[in-house]
């Protein structure tokens, strides 16, 4: 004999189990069980991604490396050029950096992903070049705002740029981009190996190209 068990329709759903045994599906969870909703435009690009529209165009730089050059004088590259641009593909989330010339004497080339996390409220950074055999990732802090300069830490594994005793080391690092609305925008890399203070490695200064 199937015994019927009482429940409401909104609630659970009423199944006829094995042995005549009636089973209550269980109900499932209401809406606001999933949160709160995410906030209008959160996926699209806002006012921090803006902040980095200054950066967009061809420029000249002058790329100085504390790393490469001997007796403690730095390597200087006058013949960089750099190619900025929003990626229309992402609907222009990212901006693309790709950077060509010559780095003590050796071809040089960079490409640079920029963008901006609106969950995360922080600027990400990441590039890929002709001298590391590794994605260079950072993370930036969360910011409030739309800062003119942007401090960008990372780590990366060191491939031997900082010599044989820090093969294979973690080594954190931090990128501070300094956008100014007109005017000269630089890029600073910062190392800091273990036990050792944070020091200068990388330093590009940009002019915009006419014509």
């Amino acid at each position: 004999m199937i015994r019927k068990v009482s429940v409401p329709v909104a609630a659970a759903v009423l199944v006829t189990g094995l042995g005549g045994v009636a089973v209550a599906s269980v109900p499932s969870s209401s809406p606001s069980a999933a949160g709160p909703a995410a906030p209008a435009g959160n996926l699209d690009p806002g006012p921090n991604h803006r902040r980095l529209d200054p950066l967009v165009g061809t420029w000249k730089a002058v790329k100085t490396n504390y790393l490469l050059g001997g007796n403690g004088k730095p390597v200087v590259s006058r013949d960089i050029t750099v190619r900025t641009r929003w990626i229309a593909k992402t609907g222009g989330r990212f901006l693309e950096e790709r950077t060509e010339g010559t780095l003590a004497g050796k071809h040089y080339f960079r490409l640079g992903i920029l963008g901006f996390s609106n969950i995360d409220r922080r600027y990400e950074w990441t590039t890929f070049d002709s001298v590391t055999p590794t994605a260079m990732t950072y993370r930036g802090p969360r910011v409030s705002g739309t800062p003119s300069v942007l401090s960008i830490p990372g780590a990366f594994t060191d491939p031997g740029l900082l010599g044989p005793r820090y093969y294979g080391k973690t080594i954190p690092m931090r990128t501070v981009i300094t956008i100014p609305r007109n005017g000269h925008p630089t890029f600073d890399l910062y190392f800091t190996p273990p036990q050792q203070k944070e020091r200068l490695v990388d330093r590009v200064v940009y002019t915009r190209k006419i014509g």
